[in-house]
């Protein structure tokens, strides 16, 4: 007897690890296990907004004026749209809230659901109304009874590039009452609502041919899509812009894969940033004179004339969400920088910045980095009411690619002091002074609200 069960014992011995590693992958990626695998910046401390199964796969996000997170959920994404099992029914754009104060969300609503937001790569929450870039379109939701739910929907834009992340991105509301937003190299072109190619003011149709532009563009337009300008070209897939109060705009770029070329720009208006050469269309490998030896600073011609340069290079990576904190409540290192995610090196960094010459320069100082746990994918930072910071987590084994290795999982995080409670008055539009303190909230869609509210009074205001 005793020989049978050394016969079997290596066996049980594979069992029992097998179950044990199973075990173990399974703790590890638990929610319980999301913030003791980061590493947060001194003076602050992480804490678990929502996670799964309330959420998977958030890809983009933004909090609105009553401190609510808006999330696209998506599940099917790219490989997964040939053979849609996950969710037959589409995507979802979810409301998270915290109605306790207690700085995590308990009451989740679906705004809206459906194919035509699968994929979808930037949100924003204007009162009301919201943009959702899901390639090739960029939508307009209006909420006409403020219930939480998409009443109507309209196209607002459609791009050239078919469904594709190095498309539409999130559009941004600016300090002169403008939309800001931009589209990656797989954009091509912009069209109005019908059908009819966008034209800039000077009859330049926005097109990527290099008559004069080339690959990802920045745009400026009213929010009806009137007076549209292109801001500065010849990016790859510059994933979104951010504009400060002063008006000045920041945003990332991804390299060719692979060639530790990601970085940083200061988007001087109507630049040339350099992805393609400016005469020729050629890329980064392409022999001319004068060409870098080290092929991150070859790979953006920064060489040639009229190239802008870039404010920083961060290496290798995946970038995403951008965006400028102009709060009080985070340590005074990140006040007035510019905060970004980066999904690849699992990292939220800050870059503080100071002027150089007719630009800028800047240097790296990280929020949230995870050493631990490598599914940390942080795909979009935003700004509370509170002046706290939000980042939504991908959560995943891998980026880029058109892949997703995990549908089932994904986390949003509050970044703040670790005395600082989920609290902030409510915003008031009844009043002139209400309106002014509104406008100089961090967070984006108060401003929004409260910018709308003075123009309308005009001269009172002033």
């Amino acid at each position: 007897m005793k020989y049978r069960w050394l016969a079997i014992l290596p066996a049980l011995l594979l069992i029992t690890s097998t179950a044990s590693s199973f075990v173990s992958a399974q703790t590890e990626h638990d929610p319980e296990q999301a913030v003791p695998s980061l590493t947060v910046a001194p003076g602050l401390k992480a804490t678990l907004f929502t996670s799964e199964p309330q959420i998977s796969s958030p890809s983009s996000m933004d909090v609105d004026s009553q401190g609510r997170v808006w999330i696209c959920e998506i599940v099917n994404y790219r490989a997964n749209l040939r053979d849609i099992t996950t969710r037959k029914e589409g995507d979802r754009i979810l409301i998270l809230e915290d109605t306790d104060g207690d700085g995590k969300a308990d009451k989740t609503t679906v705004f809206y659901q459906g194919n035509d937001v699968n994929g979808s790569q930037g949100i924003c929450v204007l009162g009301n109304k919201v943009i959702v870039a899901a390639s090739p379109n960029v939508f307009l939701f209006t909420d006409e009874d403020n219930d939480g739910k998409a009443d109507r929907k309209e196209l607002l834009f459609k791009t050239a590039g078919g469904e594709h992340d190095h498309s539409a991105h999130a559009a941004v509301f600016g300090p002169d009452g403008k939309l800001y937003w931009n589209f990656g190299n797989s954009g091509k072109q912009v069209f109005d609502a019908a059908g009819k190619p966008i034209l800039e003011r000077d009859g330049h149709p926005v097109l990527d041919n290099g008559k004069p532009y080339w690959g990802g563009m920045v745009f400026r337009c009213n929010l009806d899509g009137s007076d549209f300008e292109v801001l500065a070209h010849n990016f790859r897939n510059n994933y979104e812009i951010t504009v400060d109060s002063f008006g000045t705009l920041w945003q990332s770029d991804n390299d060719d894969d692979g060639n530790r070329g990601v970085r940083i720009n200061y988007v001087m208006e109507f630049g040339n940033y350099g992805y393609l050469d400016q005469l020729t269309g050629a890329r980064w490998n392409t022999p001319r004179t004068g060409m870098h030896q080290e092929i991150p600073l070859r790979h953006w011609h920064l060489r040639d004339p009229g190239v802008v340069p870039n404010l920083l290079q961060t290496g290798a990576g995946s970038p995403t969400g951008i965006c400028v904190y102009e709060g009080s409540l985070l340590p005074k290192k990140y006040q007035g920088e510019i905060i970004h995610s980066d999904a690849g090196p699992n990292v939220v960094r800050a870059y503080p910045v100071k002027k150089d010459g007719a630009g800028y320069e800047a240097e790296i100082a990280n929020i949230i980095t995870s050493e631990q746990d490598k599914w940390f994918r942080p795909s979009d930072v935003c700004i509370a009411p509170d002046g706290s910071l939000f980042v939504a987590d991908w959560y995943d084994p891998g980026v880029g690619g058109h892949r997703i290795g995990d549908q089932e999982r994904g986390r949003i995080f509050r970044i703040a002091p670790a005395e600082a409670k989920y609290v902030f008055d409510k915003l008031d539009l009844s009043t002139i002074e209400g309106a002014i303190e509104g406008i100089k909230n961090p967070n984006l869609a108060r401003r929004y609200l409260a910018w709308n509210a003075l123009h309308a009074l005009q001269e009172q205001a002033l």
